[in-house]
């Protein structure tokens, strides 16, 4: 079973894309031009980035990020 990591998804000026990254895996990220878009590269990424962890018999981070939640401002 694949662990469920975290997916931040933004908007990049400086690219012109959408952003998808994954903090648990080193380098893994993805871009493009819907959120959409940007996550189904990703998730693409997120396979393959794992597969070869798995492979070259590297350590498997658990997911562990958490974004911080902020307070309303009031």
């Amino acid at each position: 079973m694949t662990p469920r990591y975290h997916i931040n998804l933004f908007w990049s000026d400086a690219d012109s894309a959408w952003i998808a990254d994954v903090p648990d895996l080193q380098s893994c990220s993805a871009f493009g031009d819907t959120p959409s878009e940007a996550l189904a590269e990703v998730e693409k990424a997120m396979e393959a980035w794992l597969l070869v962890a798995r492979e070259d018999g590297l350590p498997i981070p658990e997911p562990r990020y958490r974004p911080r939640r902020r307070a309303a401002a009031g």
